[in-house]
């Protein structure tokens, strides 16, 4: 109820979001915690493209980070070429630089991240999904961080947390679904989590 309460105000929303984004990088966001350096793949959640991600990947960036798109086109859905094609993409970025790479998902992009990470753990050092409804479904066997709002009106919040379990968090922010990718709260979160040192997780806070 609460989300299609939400959904009729979500494009005004996520403009708000994206006009106060350039303020708060300015601000809260340029004293977030830098990176090591390590790749990150941004996967974009259903109908978008690498271009819904831009904000997000650029931030990354200049904390350090190599970010990197998924390179898949438009997100039309799950197949099992498009399964092939992004474990593929997590081998070349792995082995490009020698290193685990972190899975940041939007919405679809993160349940797409978590059976990446299920598949390949090996290769995965931590995913973060940003409102994705991935439901009651396993937690990957890597370090796991959702990011949900309340006030998310596309998906359904309840369906976007993690279960409890070791290595498992959830972050609430206030935003609209389609304005996570530059909500300053959500990437603040972001940053945080990534720059935990490898096999030295901590909850969010602590």
């Amino acid at each position: 109820m609460t989300r299609l309460l939400w959904f009729p105000l979500e494009g005004v929303r996520a403009f708000a979001e994206r006009v106060a984004y350039v303020p708060a990088e300015r601000g809260l966001l340029d004293r977030a915690p830098r990176g090591d350096g390590h790749p990150v793949l941004v996967l974009p959640g259903f109908l978008a493209a690498d271009d819904s991600t831009g904000v997000l990947r650029r931030y990354l960036r200049a904390l350090g980070y190599s970010a990197h798109p998924w390179l898949q086109g438009r997100n039309l859905g799950p197949s099992s070429r498009l399964a092939e094609r992004l474990s593929g993409r997590v081998e070349e970025l792995s082995d490009r630089h020698g290193r685990k790479l972190s899975l940041v998902g939007w919405s679809l992009g993160g349940v797409f991240a978590r059976q990446l990470a299920k598949r390949m753990p090996e290769r995965v050092r931590q995913v973060i999904t940003l409102g994705s409804p991935f439901g009651a479904s396993s937690a990957p066997p890597v370090p796991a961080t959702a990011i949900y709002s309340k006030s998310d009106g596309i998906t359904d919040w309840e369906d976007c947390r993690e279960s409890e379990g070791h290595e498992r968090e959830n972050i609430e922010v206030v935003g609209s679904h389609c304005g996570l990718g530059w909500n300053a709260r959500a990437l603040w979160a972001i940053a945080d989590r990534l720059a935990l040192a490898e096999g030295d997780w901590k909850p969010f806070g602590v």
